[in-house]
């Protein structure tokens, strides 16, 4: 959904932060702005670990979006540091998308944690997602509960999935942006570090074939990216899981689940790089690295043990 960058008048720049609970579709709603993959999705909860910067150009303005995990109650350290890192991203942001899934059974109700924490702030926008599952009296119902829940300075109503109601969100936050240079190059649609993306991707690829049977506390991290001559690409990419059984479901019978898993993940980089990718994976059983900070560091998350 990028707009073309044709600028007419001084620069604009803002940062918008996306909030919401897990599944509410803020990787897909991000996604759909910025016109490519730069946040993983999963029908998984908590599938967003850190804070994704996507980044958008509209007319002389520059948007960037902040996708967070999902905001839920953390028990273990992982879950801490992933729900400090979305409350995090709303400090300082321009402006604050309420990311809400329409289809909720009580969406008033299930949201009042994050309306408590947003108390206060009057940059909050609004998003009734997943409209296309409502009927539409009972959308204008649910939108105007929520206002009557949480002054919004405006609503939307969209499916981000299908980029229905996506142009006009970015629009309207394209001439919200304040007057000051861009933050980055015009070219650029993420600020994430390609090793830490390619992990992302194999990880999305782990959670769409296995998301029944594994639990979410499984890591990928991009070991070695040996660029060749040709123009070819050689990764290795460790996947950490916490018990042997883990490893076993990852692994499959004679290796099967890993090389499909492998092979979706090359495909998918290869499209995105536009360039021939040898993707090799091993699983490492690892029971504690949920307590260990150096993972956070590689994830851009701070520790919170």
């Amino acid at each position: 959904m990028s707009g073309e960058a044709v600028k007419i008048g001084p620069e604009k720049c803002g940062f918008v932060a996306v909030i919401g609970l897990p599944n509410a579709g803020k990787s897909t709603l991000i996604n759909a702005l910025v016109g490519t993959k730069v946040s993983i999705v999963s029908r998984r909860v908590q599938t967003t670990r850190t804070r994704v910067l996507g980044i958008v150009c509209e007319g002389n303005s520059q948007v960037v979006l902040i996708d967070t995990p999902g905001v839920f109650q953390p028990q273990k350290t992982l879950e801490r540091a992933m729900v400090g890192a979305a409350w995090e991203s709303i400090e300082g942001a321009d402006k604050i998308i309420h990311l809400v899934d329409s289809a909720y059974k009580d969406p008033v109700r299930e949201n009042a944690d994050i309306m408590k924490k947003l108390a206060g702030k009057k940059n909050v926008i609004l998003v009734l997602n997943k409209v296309d599952k409502a009927k539409k009296p009972e959308l204008l119902a649910l939108a105007q509960k929520m206002n009557d829940a949480f002054p919004y300075e405006a609503t939307f109503m969209i499916s981000s999935l299908k980029g229905t109601g996506v142009d006009d969100i970015l629009k309207t936050l394209a001439e919200k942006m304040p007057e000051v240079p861009w933050a980055f190059p015009e070219d650029q649609a993420s600020d994430m570090p390609m090793r830490l993306f390619a992990a992302e991707i194999t990880r999305e690829k782990i959670f769409q074939r296995l998301h029944q049977e594994l639990p979410h506390s499984v890591l990928v991290e991009t070991e070695s990216w040996e660029e060749f001559d040709n123009g070819d690409l050689k990764l290795t990419q460790l996947v950490y899981v916490q018990r042997a059984s883990q490893r076993a479901i990852v692994l499959g019978k004679g290796g099967s689940q890993i090389k499909e898993i492998g092979q979706a993940a090359r495909t998918e980089l290869e499209e995105m790089l536009e360039r021939r990718v040898h993707l090799k994976l091993f699983v490492k059983v690892q029971e504690d690295w949920p307590e260990k900070s150096s993972f956070y560091q590689a994830m851009g998350l701070d520790f919170r043990g």
